[in-house]
């Protein structure tokens, strides 16, 4: 069943403030970053949401992981729908993600993309989640639809943990924002942008789920009027 409409505007309302104070926090609140080239030193702000949506993005696909797993054990629609509701997120998260590390990467590696390991397996993953729904758009047929599209988004999700380890397994100017301090791509960050990085990941984190939760609202919608135009022959 689909959620009900107070949660969802109690979970828009948290959402639009989380992210309201997380704005404010990144571009005013949090200092300069200090272990930067001072030319980039601005440019260093938008990490505080390309993290938070490159962590978004793998939350969404790992939900989609897990649902696409949850239907083929019960063949229940509900997680079909959480399933594709999910990989779009992750998609939209995914597109998020790109196009801020792209203006970071400008002025910090004088070029808005590189074939860089990170950069190159983000892309891939992008790619086969946009495969994903062009196979359901492919079939017909509900159930197998569903159950293929499951299959299919069980082997790629394959592809988000090799993403994420891509700059701990291979050589990459990419920088590691939580690893082992003496890494030499590490990302410093002094206490004041910790809290900032905290919170804006908490915000998008509250932002991912009030998404989740409309999509799937939406979901229901739609295959309740599907129902509907098959009972009418429509």
């Amino acid at each position: 069943m689909s959620l009900s409409r107070r949660l969802l505007d109690i979970l828009n309302f948290l959402a639009l403030i989380a992210m309201l104070i997380a704005v404010y926090m990144a571009l005013i609140e949090a200092p300069d970053a200090i272990n930067v080239d001072p030319a980039i030193r601005p440019a260093q702000r938008i990490i505080y949401f390309h993290v938070p949506s490159a962590w978004s993005s793998m939350l969404a696909f790992f939900v989609a992981f897990i649902a696409s797993i949850l239907y083929l054990i019960t063949k229940r629609v509900r997680w079909d729908i959480w399933a594709r509701s999910a990989s779009e997120l992750g998609i939209a998260f995914t597109i998020a993600a790109i196009i801020s590390g792209s203006m970071w990467a400008k002025p910090a590696w004088n070029t808005y993309w590189t074939w860089d390991p990170r950069l190159t397996t983000y892309t891939i993953v992008l790619l086969l989640y946009i495969a994903y729904f062009m196979l359901r758009g492919a079939i017909d047929e509900p159930s197998r639809r569903a159950r293929l599209a499951a299959v299919y988004g069980i082997f790629a999700f394959l592809s988000v943990p090799l993403t994420f380890m891509s700059i701990r397994w291979w050589n990459t100017i990419h920088p590691v924002i939580v690893d082992n301090p003496e890494n030499p791509n590490k990302f410093g960050l002094g206490p004041n942008m910790r809290i900032t990085f905290m919170f804006t990941n908490i915000a998008f984190l509250i932002l991912f789920v009030t998404l989740l939760a409309n999509r799937i609202s939406l979901g229901w919608a739609e295959e309740r009027l599907d129902a509907l135009k098959e009972k009418l022959n429509f």
